[in-house]
Order: structure tokens, then sequence, then C-alpha cells
């Protein structure tokens, strides 16, 4: 016989030995293979004798597995076992060339029992409810509800909750008592910008009678509020002030510049009439010329100091009559800007008391459910188990002790004994109540 023939033989002889291997091994799956993959397990594949062919592969959205000599296959919905069927069923046939440690290269036929697949990471389970730390967590082979609960950090009775209500308490406490100060602030700012309107020298007190805080803590903010209104006041008297000091010295400086126009103009009249004069001199030919020259600039420049003294004096006039209208809308302004403050402080103080209002419904609600846990004991916790399955989430009660298989969905309700023989459950529900 052929070498050829003698290496085809073989092959022949040893893929069929692969079916009988995989029809021996697919007739005990269902005893011995119940855990169906799904997308998130993670196989390795390794094979005898060719190192280059180990690889971790994980099922994909699709539910298939890609693999660099075997392409891509259905794995999900199928065991372990049945998908190293597959590969085995597959690969068997194939010559690898190898390179040995001596540098020379082999032709190696994949036998059935060289081909190995396991899942080295399975889909993770999720915990959620009661337990300190939710979330995510590794799964791992026989795994009960009491590992992953340890996983979660244990039974949380204040995480049912949502907040520890202890530290809730405390917390809603010092923001009740801020709210407080801040509508006393508001309370005062709004009274403080009532009294500038009407120009009111002190404040009202009785503003903030109702307030809970300390008489010390009103008094602090009367003060301030007071010590701003009369710094206020002060500044806008002080406004008045220059503004009408201002127009009074304009209306001093135009007096100064109207007497000295009229100075000029008569000075301007005077050189004219001796220009007149000489002039009839000069053509008589009693006077020279250079006197009606003389005459002649004394003319021109009296006439420009003259302009020059109208234009100073219609500047200051101008100037004049601006500082009395800023005199004149002073008044408006200042209305108009404590009109806007006011509106500003009014919606404030209402959300503040919105604010406050709300935190003590919260506070009013957290001192209930502490009164509620210093007398409570736990009771036994509610476990729910949320399985995937062929025809959507199959959800069921179990123990602690239940075991547990990847991509599993843990459901912990701790319950206490009301001391009445009924036991309610913490939490989202805490006000379902229902029998032990």
């Amino acid at each position: 016989m052929s070498s050829k023939r003698k290496f085809a033989f073989i092959k022949l002889a040893r893929f069929s030995g692969l079916l009988s291997a995989t029809a021996l091994l697919l007739s005990v799956l269902p005893a011995s293979a119940a855990y169906k993959l799904d997308v998130g397990d993670v196989l390795e594949i390794s094979v005898a004798r060719v190192p280059e062919l180990l690889h971790r592969v994980p099922v994909q959205l699709d539910g298939t597995i890609s693999f660099p000599a075997l392409g891509t296959i259905k794995a999900a919905g199928l065991s372990p076992l049945e998908v190293q069927a597959k590969i085995q069923a597959t690969l068997a046939t194939r010559v690898f060339r190898v390179r040995m440690p001596d540098g020379r290269e082999d032709s190696i036929i994949i036998e059935p029992n060289d081909v190995v697949a396991t899942v080295v990471e399975y889909r993770p389970i999720y915990v959620n409810g009661d337990v300190s730390k939710p979330g995510e967590h590794p799964f791992r082979p026989q795994m009960t509800v009491r590992q992953a609960v340890a996983l979660s950090g244990g039974y949380d009775v204040l995480h049912a909750t949502m907040n520890n209500p202890y530290l809730e308490v405390a917390d809603l406490r010092s923001e009740l008592d801020s709210l407080w100060a801040e509508v006393a602030k508001s309370e005062m700012q709004v009274a403080r910008l009532r009294a500038e309107l009407g120009g009111k020298q002190n404040l009202d007190p009785g503003a903030v009678a109702d307030s809970p805080l300390p008489r010390t803590t009103i008094a602090e903010i009367v003060r301030l509020e007071s010590e701003e209104l009369k710094t206020r006041l002060a500044d806008y008297e002080r406004e008045k002030a220059y503004l009408q000091h201002s127009i009074d010295q304009m209306a001093a400086e135009a007096g100064v510049l109207a007497e000295q126009e009229t100075k000029e103009e008569q000075g301007t009249e005077a050189d004219a009439d001796e220009l007149k004069r000489a002039t009839d001199l000069y053509s008589k030919g009693t006077l020279t010329s250079t006197r009606v020259t003389d005459a002649r600039r004394a003319v021109l420049l009296s006439s420009t100091r003259k302009l020059q003294i109208t234009a100073q004096l219609m500047q200051v006039r101008k100037q004049q009559d601006d500082f009395a209208r800023q005199l004149e809308r002073l008044d408006d302004q200042r209305k108009i800007k404590l009109l806007e403050e006011l509106q500003d402080a009014n919606v404030k103080l209402a959300q503040n008391r919105a604010k406050l209002e709300g935190v003590r419904e919260k506070l009013e609600y957290s001192s209930q459910v502490r009164s509620q846990l210093t007398r409570a004991t736990t009771g036994s916790p509610q476990i729910t188990i949320m399985r995937k399955a062929e025809k959507g989430w199959d959800k069921s009660a179990v123990n602690e002790d239940y075991e547990l298989q990847p991509g599993d969905v843990i459901e912990v309700a701790l319950r206490f004994d009301r001391g009445d023989g009924t036991v309610t459950r913490l939490g989202n529900n805490a006000d379902k109540a229902s029998s032990p």
C-alpha cells in the first residue's frame, strides 16, 4: 500500500472513530450537561499538540463563536459538551503543520480527544434589593444565594430605606435650620426694600416672628439689614446732595460768565466806536493808518473774547441742565431698581419657603422610618430568582441555599415584625404588609 493511500486510510478510520465517539457523547448529554451557553459566556478552545490553536472566544450577541480554524458556529442554547462535539467534528479531519522544537515542520492530524472546549468565564449574576452593595458579580460553579449575598456585602436593613434614616434625619435637620435662616434673611430683605421704598428709617422686626431661629440670630439678621438700609439711604442722600451742589455750582459759574459776557459785549461796542472814529479821522487826513489798524485789531480781539465767553456760558448751562435732569431722574431710577429688587426678593422668599416645606416633610417621613426601624426586628429575607428561559424570564421564590446559574437576577427584600402579628417589607414597598 502506498504512503498516500495509507495516510488516507488512517484519516478515514479516525473520522469514523470520531463519529462513533460523537454519537456516544451526545447520547449522554441530557444527563450530564444541563447548562446551556448564552451571550456573555466565554469558552476556551485548546487542541493538544497545536498550541497555536489555543483561544478564548466569547459568545457574541448573535449567539455564535468565532474560531480561526473553525469559522463561525452557533453556540447559544447548546451545552458546553455539545459545542465541544461540534468543534471536534469540524477539526478532526484537518491536517495542521506545526513547527517542532528542533525547527522541523511536521503534519499533525487532530483526533477528537485532542480538542477540548471549556467555559472559563460565565455570565455574571446580579443582586438587587436590600443588600449593602447591589450590582453585578462574577459567577462561580455551584454558587448559592447565600454566597451571592455575601459578595454583595450582606443584608442591609438600612439600605432598604434607600438612605440611612439616622444620618438622613441629622442631615435634614441641618438643612432645615439653614433654610429657616435663608427664609428669615429673605423676609428681612423684603421688609428692608419696602421700608426703603416708603422712605422709612427703621425695619419691622416682627417680619420674622414665626421663625424658630434663636432670638440672637434673628436680631443679627435685623441688625445687618438695618445697617444696609441706613447705608443705602445715606448713599441716596449723598447722591442727591452732589447733584444739587453741581447744579448750584453750574448756576454760579453761569452767572459769572453771563456778567463777563455783558462786559465783553460793552468792550466790543466801545472798540467798534473807536474804529469808526479812527476811520473818519483817517479819511480827513488827520490820523495815520497805523492807528486805524490798531483799532481794527482791538475790535477783532474783543469780538473773539466775546465769542469764547458765549461758548463757555452755553457749555456751563448745558451741564447745569444735565445735572438737573439727573436729579429729576434719580428718584425714578431708584424706585424702578427697588421694585425690581423687591420682586426678586419675593421670588427668592417663595422658593426658600417651598424648599423649607419639602425638607420638613422629608424630615417627618425619615423620623417615622427611623422610629419604625428602632422598634423593628428583622425577619427572614424574601428572595426571588429571575432566570432567562426560552419564552422569557421565569420568576420563583427560593431560599438562601438555592444553587444559582449564570445570568440569574436575585431580588432581596428584608422584612420586619411590627409586633402586631404582621410582617412588613422594607424599602420601596414599605407600605405593603403581609402575614408572616
